[in-house]
């Protein structure tokens, strides 16, 4: 869908959107069943692609009862043509374009997936942190739910504005266990977040400065989303010919 202008001034305002019901239940129950086929071991992981378990499990502290209960998130899907599909999709596509412009590449993609009875909290954060692609107005996350992502599943919460600042310094929280890679920010205010409920099929666009993070999940249920970041053909990075190279992706 190609954003209103009234969206795209929310978006530079906020530094994020919620477009709700934007992939089709038909999508997602494909996306979902092909992560259960890999993480089940039913199909061969593609080349690049990895499997990143929950570091409560890594250290002992949880039995999961499944294979699946074990999944903290499913990392570099360009090599599997039904998951990279969502970065391709005509909707999501027009939307991201309305933001970045036609050209497109694709810089990550993942399934996160918070089972239940893990800590599994992602410390608030900036994406920018993991990118050295700049300038940071030419990137674009995107979040889409899988599975309900309420408040008690651990859904995503955003500080609105903070897109419009620097890249602050990260380091990794006080806690008795965090995921590899899931660095934080000190001294946020907790208090000026915002909790993106969200149903299968909304789908969450943001600017990779704006903080964010993801709490708890409280419930018996999983907490199940596909992501992509992408990037504008105009971005610039140190590594000069960054379109060509790894598992960037043009989309357009």
């Amino acid at each position: 869908m190609q954003l209103s202008k009234a969206q795209v001034t929310q978006y530079e305002q906020d530094g994020y959107l919620l477009l709700r019901g934007l992939i089709e239940e038909k999508d997602l129950v494909k996306y979902d069943a092909r992560f259960r086929e890999y993480v089940m071991s039913q199909r061969a992981l593609p080349a690049d692609m990895k499997i990143m378990q929950d570091v409560m499990v890594v250290k002992g502290e949880v039995n999961p009862e499944t294979p699946v209960h074990s999944v903290n998130k499913l990392l570099c899907l360009e090599n599997d043509d039904v998951l990279f599909s969502f970065a391709h999709h005509p909707e999501l596509v027009s939307a991201v374009q309305s933001l970045l412009g036609t050209e497109l590449y694709t810089v990550s993609s993942n399934v996160f997936n918070k089972p239940p009875g893990v800590d599994g909290r992602h410390p608030m954060h900036q994406d920018l942190r993991y990118f050295r692609l700049r300038p940071a107005s030419g990137i674009v996350g995107v979040w889409t739910a899988m599975l309900p992502a309420t408040r008690e599943h651990g859904c995503l919460a955003v500080i609105p504005g903070t897109h419009r600042g620097d890249l602050l310094d990260h380091a990794n929280p006080d806690w008795d266990f965090v995921n590899h890679g899931f660095f934080g920010i000190d001294g946020i205010d907790l208090e000026q977040r915002v909790h993106m409920e969200m149903e299968p099929g909304d789908t969450l666009l943001f600017h990779p400065l704006i903080v964010h993070g993801s709490g708890r999940n409280r419930t018996e249920d999983f907490r199940r989303a596909i992501s992509i970041h992408y990037a504008a053909g105009s971005c610039e990075s140190p590594k000069e010919n960054w379109q060509n190279v790894g598992l960037t992706r043009r989309i357009s």
